[in-house]
């Protein structure tokens, strides 16, 4: 089984920053994609960044440019930079974990921690 155990999350004034952490533990295959997402109240979960356990990275068209996902690979452990923080980036942040193995699929989430941005 896999648990992924997420961190970082607060309250924060528009402009700043903050770090969110999520750390993978159980069957951890080496192969493997970890991201974010957020969910604001009433809306649905979307995609905010992604990184391939061989370094590839994808980002929302949002945050281009204010957030910045990172992993390191020894500790299964995902981080997410948010700079330049907006009022409309406030929403619980979630961290997700993909892995095959045999052709069989197995995603993760996290439990989620809420980030709330204030004008």
């Amino acid at each position: 089984q896999v648990q992924l155990v997420e961190s970082g999350g607060g309250l924060v004034q528009a402009g700043g920053s903050l770090r969110l952490s999520c750390a993978a533990s159980g069957t951890i295959f080496s192969i493997n994609t970890m991201g974010w997402y957020h969910q604001a109240p009433g809306k649905q979960r979307e995609l905010v960044a992604t990184i391939t356990s061989g370094g590839t990275i994808d980002y929302a068209d949002s945050v281009k440019g204010r957030f910045t996902i990172s992993r390191d690979n020894a500790k299964n452990t995902v981080y997410l930079q948010m700079n330049s923080l907006k009022p409309e980036d406030t929403a619980t942040y979630y961290c997700k974990l993909d892995q095959q193995r045999f052709g069989r699929q197995s995603i993760y989430w996290g439990q989620g921690t809420q980030v709330t941005v204030s004008s």
